[in-house]
């Protein structure tokens, strides 16, 4: 069995995770996704996936695009500090 054969978002439309408005994602789009997530038990596992894959666009693992490029940068800060570290 996978990850994703668990996931809340297996009985909503695919569309609540693509939330757009006009231009820019419709925030309570977005909220409604994040709500599905939040209950999710492998919500863990599709943030993982988002990020290894490099997810653009969407809600996975409860993060938008923009809080997963934070959390992807964050954590090359973490590595880099820590590679930075062992070398010294």
């Amino acid at each position: 069995m996978n990850w994703d054969d668990q996931a809340a978002c297996q009985s909503v439309d695919p569309e609540l995770f693509f939330p757009a408005g006009q231009d820019t994602p419709s925030q309570d789009g977005v909220n409604a996704a994040v709500r599905v997530c939040r209950g999710c038990p492998v919500r863990l596992q599709c943030l993982e996936f988002a990020l290894e894959t490099r997810l653009e666009y969407g809600v996975w693992g409860g993060l938008t695009e923009q809080e997963r490029r934070s959390l992807r940068r964050s954590r090359q800060r973490k590595a880099r500090r820590m590679t930075s570290a062992s070398v010294a």
